[in-house]
């Protein structure tokens, strides 16, 4: 069985992606230390794009002396799959970017709450936009995550007029990740995860190089703290994790990978009382319990079964 068919592998690869992912946030509030969050998304993707392109040259070295046919088939273009790509990395761009906005004008709670709503709009694009069908069992489950995610969200969230503005970006964030989803999931009809990738943080690097330098005073990082942040950004979430989202969208439909990415938070408080020393209490594993019950209910519905590839 192909492993680009194999469900097992998608299922591996929402796994990694959701452990690797639960890093953005903790990386982002260090790197913000000295950048801003223009100079930090453009530094997360230029990083990943080196990386892409360093690996491609050495894997056409590798084919060119071993003598082997090359090892993927060349892909055909056409203007709607150029602007596919485009707008994959200007809505990937406007999603980190909003984020990391709101990261510096509300608490880590308050922006991880609000940006993990985005099943819903990733519901409402499917059923709009692609005319997926979602039944009862699936939307409960979904429910039942979403509230599993507020729970540990609400620990913290007190309202104040003065986070009004990161809330409303962070809430922003949420609908451009749910477009990204969207449109990945079209993508990966025709396009394999690398090409995917180098295409997004390509066109990423290009839109965010003038705001970066227009907007910050700083485009590089000064300490070797800073250097650590985003080279993490760029080759662990970006590259890991971003691969493996971008790869489970070839057998899963965007509103269940959202779904599932609301396991994100959860993993990003275990990861901050490993790293911060951060309490866990009993209502951090009670909503890892509601979160993993919404998503196996909602796991037993059809749009899982309907997501999969034939």
């Amino acid at each position: 069985m192909s492993t680009e068919k194999s469900p097992i592998w998608a299922i591996l690869s929402l796994v990694v992606a959701v452990i690797t992912l639960s890093f953005s946030p903790i990386l982002t509030r260090i790197t913000e230390n000295e950048l801003g969050p223009y100079a930090t998304i453009f530094n997360r993707f230029w990083i990943t794009s080196l990386a892409l392109i360093l690996g491609n040259f050495i894997r056409i070295l590798w084919d060119k002396r071993s003598d082997s046919p090359p090892t993927t088939a060349k892909e055909v273009y056409t203007a709607k799959d150029f602007f596919y790509l485009f707008l994959i990395a200007s809505f990937d761009s406007a999603c980190l970017v909003t984020w990391a906005w709101s990261l510096t004008k509300t608490s880590v709670a308050h922006s991880n709450l609000l940006h993990n709503t985005t099943p819903i709009f990733a519901f409402l694009g499917g059923w709009l936009l692609l005319s997926q069908c979602f039944n009862r069992r699936f939307l409960i489950g979904t429910i039942v995550a979403l509230g599993g995610t507020f729970i540990i969200g609400f620990q913290d969230f007190h309202i104040e007029g003065d986070t009004l503005i990161g809330d409303s970006v962070a809430l922003l964030s949420a609908i451009f990740y749910a477009a990204v989803l969207l449109v990945t999931e079209q993508l990966r009809v025709k396009f394999g995860t690398t090409t995917i990738l180098i295409w997004n943080s390509i066109f990423s690097c290009l839109l965010l190089l003038p705001c970066a330098l227009i907007f910050e005073d700083r485009l590089l990082p000064a300490s070797l703290s800073g250097w650590l942040s985003v080279i993490g950004l760029g080759l662990l979430c970006n590259l890991i994790g971003g691969g493996a989202l971008f790869y489970s969208l070839k057998q899963f439909s965007s509103s269940f990978v959202s779904l599932i990415m609301l396991l994100e938070p959860i993993i990003a408080a275990v990861l901050a009382w490993a790293i911060f020393a951060e309490q866990l209490n009993f209502l951090n594993g009670l909503t890892f319990l509601v979160v993993l019950s919404g998503i196996y209910f909602a796991k037993s519905g059809s749009p899982l079964d309907d997501s999969l590839t034939p």
